[in-house]
């Protein structure tokens, strides 16, 4: 990673994704994680405030950008939550089958490159009876809007940090091998339409 990705757009990212209309989904969902928990794509910690800490055992934060762990780091100063970083992509899971409770993945799935390989990975690391909870922005409804993300998409990507604003999440997570549980949707308040429609919720190997 160069320069701008490492000292820049951490900050960029962290902003954009701390604003209020997304915590209020972040809140929806971290808390419902328990046991021991993996977080793909932990960023700069904005989801450690909404852990509940008497459901939670440890957690394995996997985050590949070392600017963005700084920031987490920033946010562990204030949590009691045990927190261990793994300085690896949502591709490469170096834990054992069977590992965790729950695996919890929010606005991330939209950057990873092979994001059904990371899925695949995830369901591999779960425990009989633990689940994937999500909470991520997406593929669009409204057949407009929809042309507008995949016109858009391409630059949006290069500019921020590979983010995809086009991808139909709940059909990433079933092709994993998943099957959902629980499932909402909606536009939430902010920005553009492109960008904020959100799906959340859980899901079980299948």
């Amino acid at each position: 990673m160069g320069w701008y990705d490492e000292h820049v757009l951490p900050h960029v990212i962290n902003y954009a994704c701390s604003i209020k209309p997304v915590c209020k989904q972040r809140e929806k969902i971290v808390p419902l994680a328990t046991g021991d928990v993996l977080e793909i794509g932990m960023g700069g910690g904005l989801n450690l405030p909404f852990y509940d800490a008497s459901k939670v055992r440890k957690i394995w934060g996997l985050e590949p950008s070392e600017g963005m762990r700084k920031l987490a780091r920033k946010q562990l100063a204030n949590s009691s939550l045990d927190v261990e970083f793994i300085d690896l992509p949502g591709e490469e899971i170096p834990l054992d089958n069977s590992s965790v409770d729950t695996v919890l993945v929010t606005y991330t799935l939209c950057t990873i490159s092979d994001v059904v390989r990371a899925l695949e990975g995830m369901r591999r690391v779960l425990k009989p009876g633990g689940r994937l909870l999500f909470c991520e922005h997406g593929r669009a409804p409204d057949e407009n809007v929809r042309r507008w993300q995949d016109r858009i998409n391409p630059v949006w990507k290069h500019m921020a940090g590979g983010c995809n604003i086009n991808r139909d999440i709940p059909a990433l997570i079933r092709s994993a091998g998943f099957s959902i549980d629980t499932e909402e949707r909606m536009y939430i308040p902010g920005a553009a339409r492109v960008l904020t429609y959100n799906y959340w919720g859980s899901a079980s190997p299948a």
